[in-house]
C-alpha cells in the first residue's frame, strides 16, 4: 500500500503547564518520538490547555473536525484528582470506545510503577479520527507506545502503537508505517 500524509494532533492538558508554571514536556517528547517512529511524512497540530472540561471537549472536536487530524495523542489530566477530567471529556466527543487501548496502557505502565492502577487513560472514535489518552510523564508516554522489551530489544509485551496504523486502516483513516526497530505495526496478514 502506499503511504500517505497524516496529520497527528497532540494535546497537553495540564493547568500549570497551560499558565507557563511550568515548561509542557509531553508534546516535545511526542513530536520527537513520532520523527523518529513514523516512516510516513506527517505534520503535528499542537497545543496546551488547562483542565477545562469545555476546553477539553472543544479542541478535540476542533482537532477532529476542523483540522482534521487522523489521530489525536492526549497528555495529562487522566489521573484521580478532581481537576483530572480528560477521559470525561474525551468519552464525551467520541462516537465509539475502545477500550483495549487504556487497559494496555495501564497494564504496561503496572510493571513500573503500583499506581498505573489509579490512570484513567481511555480511547475513542470520532468520525475517522482516533482519540487517544496518554499518560502525562514522558518516560511513561514512550513506555505506553512502545510497550516492554527485553535486554535484545525483543518485544516481550506490545505498546499501544503497534494497534494504532491498523486502527486507522480499519476507520478510513491513512495508511501509515512505524520504523520497526522501535515499534513494529500489526495487520494481519491478507490469505
Amino acid at each position: 500500500m502506499e503511504q500517505k500524509f497524516i496529520k497527528i494532533g497532540l494535546i497537553s492538558i495540564s493547568d500549570r503547564a497551560s499558565a507557563g508554571i511550568y515548561k509542557d514536556k509531553g508534546i516535545p517528547e511526542l513530536e520527537s518520538w513520532l520523527k523518529k517512529t513514523l516512516k510516513n511524512d506527517f505534520q503535528t497540530e499542537s497545543i496546551v490547555i488547562p483542565d477545562e472540561l469545555s476546553k477539553i471537549k472543544n479542541t478535540l472536536i476542533d482537532f477532529c473536525d476542523h483540522k482534521e487530524c487522523s489521530l489525536i495523542l492526549t497528555t495529562g489530566g487522566t489521573g484521580p484528582t478532581k481537576r483530572d477530567i480528560t477521559p470525561e471529556a474525551t468519552l464525551s466527543v467520541g462516537e465509539k470506545e475502545m477500550p483495549g487501548f487504556g487497559e494496555q496502557m495501564r497494564q504496561i505502565s503496572l510493571n513500573f510503577v503500583p499506581t498505573a492502577i489509579l490512570s484513567r487513560q481511555v480511547a475513542v472514535i470520532r468520525k475517522n479520527t482516533l482519540i487517544v489518552n496518554l499518560p502525562g510523564q514522558p518516560k511513561a508516554i514512550v513506555e505506553t507506545l512502545e510497550g516492554l522489551k527485553d535486554d535484545q530489544n525483543k518485544v516481550k509485551t506490545h505498546g499501544i502503537f503497534s494497534a494504532i496504523p491498523y486502527c486507522l486502516d480499519l476507520i478510513g483513516g491513512p495508511f501509515i508505517e512505524t520504523n520497526e526497530e522501535i515499534v513494529k505495526s500489526f495487520r494481519p496478514k491478507k490469505k
